[in-house]
């Protein structure tokens, strides 16, 4: 389960093939979620829960070749000393079966013993699927067997056994003292680890290995007092040290006597994934681990934490060499700011710039006055006048060249001329392009006769690193102009395979930057069926005219514009292009400067102080605030 309840019994085997990685991830709450979200699913399927009884402890082992299994360790309540060894006799466990059919009890058998608990999933239907949830107590043994079934298994528990076939293993533990043994049978490794582990063994038969434990030599400093952080806050303070940077808090309050308590994994597989401390949904397009590219080095020395983190998990050892080659970060003495805007200079007039889009994100054109409603301090303040914001707009334009577009060069170089064409005169415009990797053509010029020179000085080919693109856009080119409005226009397929970064590892920053996105997906079919061949040539001519977008790209691309406030553009004829160019300028266009009489100062720079609130009266309409500044009275 990643995040949801897919249709796939294993999304992460059935997507990635290549080699695999590492990180840590808050696995309570994140199966909490899940369950939730798969218990609301149920509404439309049917679920069974059931309580069994497990002894702490005890020995849980549960066989499911119908489906996934989600393992979690729960802590018992610390009600004091009188409770505890009650509470060690009568510990109960809480299964929750999920299928989109209803659940019989036979199909879900429980052998409850005095120290072992064994479940089985025995479907009516080999071709029914049924997801088990399960919540027991901590320091439990675990076995666990499925089939193609993703498993996942967190928590402070004793001892982890799973065999797998092709599903992927997602391990989140402790890390104080950790055995481990990760094993294929049938296949050469595939993992991916939040922690440094020991390198792999080919064993005979073409069988792998990787075995150890975490920390190196744990079982000699069983005595150590000293307070050592977990799994991925022990990686990020190891960079902190090699970057000058700030570490972050512990996410997981462990006690001493839980750092002490061994654990230990015995993960198995013939063809899986396994996962250590790394949620599945952060798993990248591309699992092997390579060198860094321009755009992961622009980002690392971004300092953006959430971004950095993803690309250490990546290729953890050049992440490591990279790190250390940086300059400590310089911190200058400063004297202690007052952030309080009552002490700031007030002005009796400002000016806000104000987008209003309704409820698929578009903005809204033509309102007067009478349609906005502006308080400072619950206050309501007078509206002075309502204008169509007349600043200039820095513009991104994120060209994909990679392979998927190779013999239609042409037709990239003349898409993104028409658009440098459309854009207004003030606007700054850079030209940024990807592949592998990442190259900027042009920074930020309002000359459109450079721009469009540029245009020819790039030939397409490579993988599709598309998501480190757009963080490298965020981070590298955009940051500087934090506080201006920025907005980011994308041409491509929109199916990644390169990038050290995955999707949602992007929401984040992408929030934080306020550009807005506009992204355009193309199928680079649709692009073939106009190139001038004959589509009856091809093997399959009505795939080659009507090829679309992946459910995956799509699915992407709308949540970018969504959450950015942008708008999301799936091209399905090619005349469309030139079409979404003109609505993204409209769109851009349509932003109001409303100047309004004030008597409370605002923050400083161009934020709006957190006393402003501008609303409009329209209905099913919304309002977001840009720069807010001070106008000097004539």
């Amino acid at each position: 389960m990643a995040g949801t309840c897919p249709s796939a019994v294993d999304p992460i085997g059935k997507n990635y093939q290549p080699i695999v990685i590492m990180q840590f991830y808050k696995q309570n709450l994140f199966s909490l979620a899940v369950l939730f979200i798969c218990l609301a699913n149920a509404a439309e399927g049917q679920a069974l829960s059931r309580a069994v009884p497990v002894r702490e402890g005890a020995a849980v082992e549960i066989v499911n070749r119908f489906g996934r299994v989600d393992v979690s360790a729960e802590s018992k309540s610390k009600e004091g000393d009188n409770t505890e060894a009650s509470e060690k006799k009568a510990s109960k466990a809480t299964l929750t079966a999920i299928s989109s059919e209803a659940v019989a009890e036979s199909e879900v058998k429980i052998d409850s013993g005095s120290s072992l608990v064994r479940i089985t999933v025995q479907a009516t239907s080999p071709s029914k699927r049924i997801d088990i949830t399960l919540v027991i107590p901590e320091r439990s043994n675990v076995k666990i067997e499925t089939g193609e079934g993703e498993v996942r298994v967190s928590g402070n528990l004793e001892s982890i056994e799973v065999r797998t076939e092709t599903g992927t293993i997602a391990a989140d533990v402790p890390t104080g003292d950790l055995k481990y043994r990760l094993f294929w049978t049938e296949s050469r490794p595939r993992f991916l680890s939040d922690f440094e582990i020991e390198k792999v063994k080919e064993k005979s038969a073409g069988k792998f290995e990787i075995k150890g434990e975490y920390p190196k030599g744990r079982e000699n400093k069983r005595d150590d007092k000293e307070t050592r952080p977990t799994g991925v806050n022990a990686t990020a303070m190891e960079h902190a040290d090699l970057t000058g940077g700030n570490a972050p808090t512990t996410e997981r309050a462990t006690s001493e006597d839980q750092k002490l308590q061994a654990i230990s994994l015995n993960l198995i597989t013939a063809r899986g994934i396994i996962l250590l401390n790394v949620p599945p949904n952060e798993v990248a397009s591309d699992l092997r681990e390579r060198p860094l590219t321009n755009a992961a080095k622009a980002i690392i020395r971004s300092g953006d934490s959430l971004l950095t983190g993803s690309i250490r998990r990546a290729a953890p050892k050049y992440f490591g060499d990279y790190a250390r080659t940086l300059p400590p970060a310089k911190r200058e003495p400063s004297f202690a700011e007052k952030t309080d805007a009552a002490d700031l200079p007030e002005a009796k007039i400002k000016q806000a710039v104000v987008r209003v889009t309704d409820l698929n994100n578009r903005t809204i054109g033509g309102l007067k006055p009478a349609d906005f409603l502006i308080t400072e301090n619950n206050e309501e303040r007078e509206i002075l006048s309502v204008q169509g914001a007349t600043a200039p707009v820095n513009l991104v334009l994120l060209l994909d060249v990679s392979g998927s577009v190779d013999n239609y060069v042409n037709f990239i170089r003349k898409a993104a001329r028409n658009f440098v064409d459309t854009v207004g005169r003030n606007d700054r415009l850079s030209i940024v392009i990807f592949n592998d990797d990442v190259k900027v053509l042009s920074g930020f010029t309002t000359d459109k006769v450079k721009l469009s020179a540029t245009l020819d000085t790039f030939d397409a080919g490579g993988s599709t690193a598309f998501y480190d693109s757009l963080a490298y856009t965020l981070t590298e080119t955009l940051r500087p102009l934090k506080g201006e409005r920025t907005a980011i226009v994308i041409l491509t397929d929109g199916d990644d395979n390169r990038s050290f970064l995955a999707f949602d590892s992007l929401i984040g920053s992408i929030q934080e930057s306020g550009a807005l996105i506009y992204p355009l997906y193309v199928p680079s079919g649709l692009i073939a069926s106009s190139s001038g061949s004959d589509p009856n040539a091809a093997i399959d001519p009505l795939r080659t005219r009507y090829n679309g977008l992946t459910s995956k790209a799509e699915g992407e691309g709308e949540k970018l514009g969504k959450i950015s406030g942008g708008v999301y553009y799936p091209i399905t004829h090619l005349s469309q292009i030139q079409t979404a160019y003109d609505d993204i300028v409209v769109q851009l266009r349509t932003a109001y400067s409303i100047t309004f009489r004030s008597n409370t100062a605002g923050s400083k720079g161009n934020g709006a102080s957190p006393r402003l609130k501008i609303k409009t009266t329209k209905e099913n309409a919304f309002t977001s605030i840009g720069s807010v500044t001070g106008v000097t009275e004539k």
